[in-house]
């Protein structure tokens, strides 16, 4: 096992080394001693990118079938053994990962190193139809409560669709469709965990009070046995023009809270410059509640109770610029989007002042910091950074790389891309007791 670390003068302190076992697994460790704590993440090379038609919401369903047991570990024993170790853990699944987390007790670390090991190398012998179907029954019923049945629940789903055509591999969400997830097979659940949860299809992040040397042991001991996997497909292309070419649209007619307007911008891929610059562009525009966009349409015109812009970072296709506009009474979209029109037009001819740019850097410094100040947080940016874009120091040097972007290129990838032919929008218009008094106009609405 070789190892590289950081230089401490461009990580403001803060330290990581590499490792690689010969099992392909690669594993980064960052120590902190300041509380005596210690966080495992691990990174699986997997998402919803990866799946294909037909077999949607697989990468999801195995994030959940992962705490449903393994060789050593039975039924909800991850759960009750960390927890009763004073641990916590959880799981995530997105477009481009997979991630599992405990933070611990620091004299706890080599329990959540082996329980992490064990599912890794042995969670096939315990994977039957029993435990697929008990957590497909879960998904689905997150999906209900999560997506289908709450206001504007499938609006990302929707825009996902919208900005990444049939056929590409973001055109589809992690959480899968029910028609999929009820054609999932044992089999294919199999197949999928066989192909992608192999050590050297991963990688392990240990941060926090930890002895390097003994830690490193302990990972050689649970992880080396595991043997590597090498039939994994490359994932399928997600290149795509900068620009949509044409605005997409879809009128909603749902019993909704109140007419809402939103909307995605195809931005730069993650890990580039124009990326960390567009990060900038909509926390100025709608970062908050001293953003333009909170400041001109909730403040000043009162056309909206919230107006909001994120960014969906994304390695390999197009960012997503995420636009949330919900109305007040009374105020229909098109008067909404006007505005919203008039304040990105005038943001891109003009850019940001010096006062609004020197807000949005703190703004985005501050949550980076915040970030890998908590073991948990750096440890999983260092995952994200090693699976992503193959190193993970640059998650040590992010803070810096933010703060040296200029507001001409800020102002520049406003310009490219925050336009009206770059936009696939959502226009809800409320129905039933929701639409009160206005349900004629909503109705003339759903036409449009």
């Amino acid at each position: 096992m070789g190892h590289t670390a950081t230089p401490e003068a461009e990580s403001g302190g803060l330290t990581a080394t590499e490792h690689r076992l010969a099992n392909g697994l690669r594993v980064v460790l960052s120590e902190d001693h300041l509380t005596p704590v210690a966080a495992v993440c691990l990174w699986y090379d997997v998402g919803s990118r990866h799946e294909v038609k037909g077999r949607t919401g697989l990468a999801h369903l195995f994030e959940h079938l992962m705490f449903q047991g393994s060789a050593n570990v039975t039924g909800n024993g991850h759960f009750e053994l960390v927890q009763s170790a004073g641990g916590s853990l959880n799981g995530t699944t997105s477009f481009e990962r997979t991630n599992y987390f405990e933070t611990m007790p620091a004299h706890q670390l080599e329990l959540a190193l082996w329980l992490e090991a064990d599912r890794m190398g042995s969670l096939l012998s315990a994977l039957d139809l029993q435990s697929l179907d008990n957590q497909r029954d879960v998904v689905k019923n997150e999906r209900r409560q999560r997506y289908d049945n709450v206001p504007y629940g499938t609006a990302f789903e929707r825009l996902t669709a919208m900005a990444y055509p049939d056929g590409h591999p973001y055109h589809h969400t992690p959480i899968g469709s029910m028609a999929d997830l009820d054609a999932a097979s044992l089999e294919d659940a199999r197949a999928f965990f066989r192909t992608y949860y192999a050590p050297n299809n991963a990688v392990l992040a240990v941060v926090g009070d930890i002895d390097p040397e003994q830690t490193l042991a302990w990972i050689e001991k649970y992880f080396g046995t595991i043997p590597a996997h090498d039939g994994k497909p490359a994932p399928r292309d997600g290149s795509l023009p900068g620009v949509m070419g044409g605005q997409l649209r879809e009128v909603v007619a749902e019993d909704v809270p109140s007419r809402a307007l939103m909307a995605a911008y195809r931005l730069p891929h993650d890990g580039t410059r124009e990326a960390d610059a567009a990060d900038l562009a909509l926390t100025v525009l709608g970062g908050g509640e001293s953003s333009r966009l909170h400041n001109r349409l909730v403040r000043r015109d009162r056309s909206a109770v919230a107006a909001g812009f994120g960014l969906l970072r994304l390695a390999g296709a197009p960012s997503l610029g995420w636009l949330d506009v919900k109305t007040s009474s009374g105020v229909e979209v098109p008067a909404v989007e006007a505005a919203v029109d008039e304040e990105l037009a005038r943001f891109a001819e003009e850019g940001p002042t010096p006062e609004e740019m020197e807000r949005a850097q703190a703004q985005l410094e501050r949550e980076w910091l915040d970030r890998l100040a908590t073991v948990g947080g750096r440890a999983d940016e260092l995952c994200r950074y090693a699976v992503l874009f193959g190193d993970p120091q640059l998650a040590l040097t992010a803070v810096k790389r933010i703060l040296d972007i200029t507001a001409d290129e800020v102002r520049a990838v406003a310009a490219a891309t925050l336009r009206p032919d770059n936009r696939a929008a959502l226009v809800y218009e409320p129905t039933g007791s929701a639409a009160g008094e206005d349900s004629d106009e909503d109705e003339e609405g759903a036409d449009q």
